[in-house]
């Protein structure tokens, strides 16, 4: 790889030495709405209302009421451009995720003179501190409750064991010093750290680094049972990198942050706060959430009191739209990794890839390419699914191929399921299962079998040929030639 990458700036060089991979604008932009607006056309991707299409990243260098910053969307709104950033191909990415977890490198803090995020500070105790002028935070639509940071690594400790970790958090900007927090039920470790000091009276020191290396944040999307509470994904991203990621002391609070971030928050969760996340927008709504809906505001979030915000010089700010492609691999590459891993440590060969399937914003859709080798692996590859179920939870549907399918392209994955599946015999429902709660439908005003918000019927669609029956579905063979002797110019 040409470059090596190690924070955003060494990735966006990274990028811009790529053909189509990035693009630029002085023109100056709101970031309310119309930044979101304008990439949602440019390369947005994922579950996002059309037209959109995949695109390359967009850096926007004027910021109305934001003097001198710029902001970054995008950069991992590409399969491909993950992988150039990770240094492998697309569809080796869950295989490189899942070794990573298994070769994990433990993070180590570094001193104040390696600390790029502190090269500029800003404290709560400044008479005109305000977050807002600040951070350069978009709102993706104008019905959002308010600015929200997207790419916030959260990194919080076990206020008795001092574990750490780091997830990702819908985080929305609501006065000069405090910022709501929005915790899926159940599904972070952040979480259980934030329970455990409440219940201890204690408020819970929290940074958020913004801005750094694209390692950190795939890794972060990890989730149990793959990472456990107590496992730090940060080790993850160090494996990917085959060096240990580096944090720095906070200033404000006993915590640490992630040395070479663009923007660090410094702040504590407070002891039994909440707010309402629309108090400053009365919409009812929170900010487009992965699955292609606004999510609804919820009437009671955790609050941070910002203690401090800390910058490298000219800081970018990285943020991207929550239905997005970027939504889909962030989430979906640590899915595959999480699959692939079940599987293949109970029937070892036969899952040849997963895809974590964008209609599905990375959480809801895996689509199994299996092969069946001998006639006893007829059944295994619906065992399979139920493998991949229980190594993501929130997977609500699972589509399985034979090897001769590309499971990266929907349209090949739509013709198996079309001249391989029949519906009586090969769709498998599992109903009355915990899921997602953002996904609308899983809500008992849509089945009566539904008992609680949030619980759904899990469904394997089995689009696999029976083996017995393999030699009547040969696809057809076509004759292997280099195109590029007609067409030198061919992929390129």
């Amino acid at each position: 790889m040409a470059h090596e990458v190690s924070d955003l700036r060494s990735a966006l060089e990274l990028l811009e030495s790529v053909p189509g991979q990035m693009v630029s604008t002085d023109v100056e932009v709101d970031p309310s709405a119309e930044l979101a607006g304008v990439y949602r056309y440019i390369g947005a991707g994922g579950t996002v209302a059309r037209p959109t299409k995949l695109g390359p990243a967009m850096i926007f260098n004027k910021i109305k009421g934001h003097p001198g910053a710029r902001v970054v969307i995008g950069v991992l709104a590409d399969r491909g451009r993950v992988a150039a950033l990770l240094n492998t191909r697309p569809d080796r990415l869950g295989f490189l995720l899942r070794n990573a977890v298994k070769n994990a490198i433990q993070p180590v803090v570094v001193g104040p003179d390696q600390a790029k995020c502190q090269e500029v500070v800003y404290k709560a105790t400044d008479p005109d501190f305000d977050i807002r002028k600040i951070l350069p935070a978009p709102t993706n639509t104008p019905e959002d409750a308010g600015p929200y940071v997207t790419f916030g690594m959260c990194y919080a400790s076990d206020v008795e064991t001092g574990e750490s970790d780091v997830t990702i958090h819908r985080l929305c900007l609501q006065s000069k010093d405090e910022i709501s927090m929005f915790f899926t039920p159940g599904a972070r470790h952040l979480g259980a750290f934030r329970e455990k000091a409440e219940a201890l009276g204690k408020p819970l020191p929290i940074s958020i680094s913004i801005g750094v290396d694209p390692a950190v944040e795939i890794a972060a999307c990890f989730e149990p049972p793959t990472t456990p509470l107590g496992f730090n994904e940060l080790s993850i991203a160090g494996a990917i990198r085959g060096k240990a990621v580096e944090l720095a002391p906070c200033l404000t609070i006993q915590e640490n942050c992630i040395a070479n971030a663009e923007y660090v928050i410094e702040g504590e969760l407070l002891v039994g706060k909440r707010i309402r996340e629309d108090i400053n927008s009365n919409t009812g709504k929170a900010m487009p959430e992965f699955p292609g809906y606004t999510g609804p505001a919820n009437p009671e979030v955790p609050v941070i009191k910002v203690k401090a915000i800390t910058t490298r010089k000219n800081p970018i700010m990285q943020t991207c739209i929550g239905p997005s492609e970027e939504h889909v691999n962030m989430a979906g590459i640590p899915t595959e990794a999480s699959i692939i891993d079940m599987v293949e440590r109970a029937m070892p060969g036969r899952l040849q890839n997963v895809y974590a399937a964008p209609p599905g914003g990375g959480k809801f859709l895996a689509v199994l390419q299996f092969k069946k080798g001998v006639p006893s692996d007829e059944g295994r590859q619906r065992q399979a699914a139920l493998l991949a179920f229980s190594a993501f939870p929130e997977l609500k549907q699972v589509i399985l191929v034979d090897e001769d399918v590309d499971l990266f392209d929907m349209n090949d994955v739509m013709w198996a399921m079309t001249t391989r599946l029949q519906g009586d015999v090969d769709i498998v429902t599992i109903p009355g299962v915990r899921c997602h709660p953002l996904d609308p439908s899983n809500d008992a005003a849509c089945s009566w079998t539904i008992r609680d918000h949030g619980i759904a019927c899990k469904t394997i669609y089995d689009a696999t040929v029976p083996f017995r029956e393999k030699q009547r579905f040969i696809r057809a063979k076509f004759m292997e030639v280099d195109p590029k002797k007609w067409l030198p110019d061919f992929g390129a």
